[in-house]
């Protein structure tokens, strides 16, 4: 198996570097690849696998999908406490109610108390097996122990999936809600219209209805100013302006000489 060579860790946000997702006795290398393509979307990087059944293996490759850098930098361990190692704190994610242990915090409450253990130290976001969960002596190594507010009738999550979920909720905490956007696109919006942009095309606009025979000056009724209240809730942009106008000058042209 041929692994591009690594790269190194996002440093868009520090405490997120000090976040490790922890996947404990996974038995589909397929799901590993999706959780470090989940990580990946959301700007986490530190991949901790304990005990893994098939790890390296192409299957955890594609389903990275251009997050290989993520498995060539994970660390694979034998046992929890190797994986812990060093850390401050830790979260477990379970779906099962528990007697012992932690009692459990929605994932969009706990990502804040995450973040803030993770400015002091690292943490570890640990996953169970895909059929068993964690148990009951995993859970209990850990701080605090997290659910996903799933639908009660059918809780069953995808190990990927719920990666996806803790990493969102986590890059949405660091950002205060509002993370930076994909910078490359041409951007869709103009500067203002101008008072004067605005009545230059009512006055346009007036004057192709009447051409048209659409409105007649002599009995306006309330014409023009719906239009007006029309128009100023869509708080027109200086290229919306020339688009409309174009309009109007097509329909001009259209219906011939004296109608300008």
């Amino acid at each position: 198996m041929n692994l591009p060579p690594a790269s190194p860790p996002s440093l868009e946000t520090p405490v997120l570097d000090r976040v490790r997702i922890v996947l404990s006795r996974t038995s589909h290398p397929g799901n590993i690849g999706a959780a470090a393509r989940a990580m990946k979307t959301m700007g986490l990087s530190r991949l901790v696998l304990v005990a893994p059944r098939r790890f390296p293996d192409d299957e955890a490759v594609a389903r990275a999908a251009g997050a290989e850098d993520i498995l060539v930098n994970a660390r694979v361990c034998d046992s929890l406490d190797e994986a812990l190692a060093g850390t401050v704190f830790a979260v477990a994610l379970s779906a099962r109610p528990r007697n012992l242990g932690p009692a459990p915090m929605p994932a969009r409450a706990a990502a804040p108390e995450v973040l803030a253990q993770a400015a002091a130290g690292e943490v570890a976001l640990l996953f169970g097996n895909e059929t068993a969960g964690l148990s009951n002596e995993e859970v209990q190594r850990c701080q605090r122990s997290v659910l996903i507010p799933a639908n009660p009738g059918y809780t069953s999550l995808n190990l990927g999936a719920a990666v996806q979920v803790l990493c969102y909720e986590l890059r949405q905490a660091a950002f205060a809600e509002a993370p930076p956007l994909p910078g490359k696109a041409v951007p869709f919006s103009s500067p203002p219209a101008t008072n004067d942009d605005v009545e230059r095309f009512y006055a346009h606009l007036e004057r192709v209805m009447i051409a048209t025979g659409f409105h007649d000056p002599r009995q306006p009724k309330r014409l023009m100013p719906k239009l007006r209240r029309l128009f100023g809730r869509a708080a027109l942009e200086r290229d919306e302006i020339n688009i409309l106008r174009g309009i109007l000058d097509a329909v001009e042209r259209r219906i011939g000489p004296g109608s300008r």
